[in-house]
């Protein structure tokens, strides 16, 4: 069973709200999940602190067993600081990945 940390969307048109959610890759979107991690309110402003919330420990021990988080929540991940950043690619004049240089 492949574990994603992923956001389920809650709130009604127009006023979104997402929980961060741990649950299995096979599962619907706003579907069953296995726990709750936190949530994220896009509309509150930068500096109030009820636009996102996070439980660290659990978070922490679903990334230590393997969940692997989609691009929206790894950017709220690395808000929090529990993921590291994703390493460029550089890409060469053809197109293809450019081999890293010592």
């Amino acid at each position: 069973m492949a574990v994603k940390i992923r956001l389920a969307r809650l709130g009604c048109r127009n006023h979104p709200f997402y929980r961060l959610v741990v649950a299995d890759s096979r599962a619907m979107r706003d579907g069953k999940h296995l726990e709750v991690l936190g949530f994220y309110d896009p509309l509150k402003e930068h500096d109030n602190p009820k636009k996102m919330a996070l439980k660290y420990d659990r978070a922490k021990y679903w990334l230590s067993v393997g969940a692997q988080p989609t691009e929206p929540a790894q950017r709220i991940l690395l808000k929090a600081g529990l993921v590291q950043p994703p390493t460029p690619v550089i890409m060469n004049k053809k197109g293809g990945p450019q081999p890293p240089t010592a």
